[in-house]
């Protein structure tokens, strides 16, 4: 597709101003269109379904709004627009004629499989007319998105592949590692006492460390203040665990992403969820924050009981 053109004219029907990112998703019914609009939303991306092809320059002029945080977006526009998908062809040109860049991603598959598909949903093909058969209904699409497919910048066989197979591909076409837009982290410190919190993907135990809770001067604090810190944190066992853990999440959470989660739970737990574990947890936070994370922490258990660390 064309990158912009300094050239653009400021009558431009979308500005001068756009989106770093536009995918356009077209293709055949039943070839993925729903599950692709889907992983892009996962990804970050501003969604919308089943959009008139005329409105995409209008959508993109949305992002020239003072104070619009939309910088990605991805729009599925296909033959459920009936009359309105004959503009397709022409709104793309003017998106190339208006200097925007944007990637074409066509879905397609074989005809037996999208058959198949579509007696397994029991949905009817949008171009079925009374009278005419599922593979009728393919062929005219075929025929129709002809054209379409010829402009493509990436398309996708989906005949073989399975739902989480087509996800891993757009990820690994799409995913441009804006981690800070697209994986959210809740950091959680708890007290194995008070059970797993039941929504953590990640669990560290870290009751191989000293307990503050037996120093008389560290009892009643918490591992928020910096005495405790310290005690903790300022130990050759602690620092080589620091190391290995920082090591291991670094390169788990890119792998969670390209899996499909957008929000990951990370509990540290020690005994009771007021010394060990709060500080661990803010040190987690802050590590991961510098590598570009969207980062919140949360002590679950500090101030339920002070009978242990």
């Amino acid at each position: 597709m064309p990158e912009e053109s300094a050239d653009t004219p400021e009558t431009s029907p979308v500005g001068d101003a756009h989106p770093n990112e536009l995918v356009i998703i077209t293709g055949m019914s039943g070839a993925g269109r729903s599950q692709a609009i889907h992983t892009f939303e996962d990804l970050g991306y501003f969604c919308i379904d089943n959009l008139p092809p005329a409105f995409i320059s209008q959508l993109v002029a949305l992002t020239r709004l003072p104070g619009s945080r939309i910088r990605r977006i991805a729009v599925v526009c296909d033959v459920r627009a009936k009359e309105f998908f004959d503009e397709f062809v022409g709104e793309l040109r003017t998106l190339e004629e208006s200097g925007v860049s944007f990637h074409l991603l066509f879905l397609e598959a074989d005809d037996e499989v999208l058959v198949r598909r579509f007696k397994e949903t029991r949905r009817l093909h949008p171009l079925c007319v009374e009278g005419d058969s599922v593979i009728d209904a393919i062929a005219a699409e075929r025929e129709v998105l002809t054209d379409i497919r010829l402009r493509a910048d990436l398309i996708i066989d989906t005949s073989k592949l399975k739902p989480g197979e087509l996800r891993s591909a757009i990820r690994e076409r799409f995913f441009t590692g804006s981690l800070s837009d697209s994986l959210a982290i809740t950091i959680v410190s708890f007290g194995f006492k008070y059970g797993v919190p039941t929504d953590a993907d990640i669990v560290m135990d870290v009751r191989f460390l000293p307990n503050p809770y037996y120093n008389r001067d560290l009892r009643e604090r918490t591992g928020l203040e910096e005495s405790v810190r310290r005690f903790v944190l300022e130990r050759e066992e602690t620092a080589e665990f620091l190391e290995k853990w920082f090591d291991l999440l670094e390169m788990l959470a890119p792998s969670y992403l390209m899996e499909g989660k957008t929000h990951l739970v990370i509990a540290l737990g020690c005994t009771g969820g007021m010394h060990r574990s709060v500080a661990l947890a803010q040190e987690t936070e802050r590590f991961l924050s510098t590598h570009g994370f969207r980062v919140a922490v949360s002590h679950r258990d500090i101030a339920k009981d002070r009978e242990s660390g």
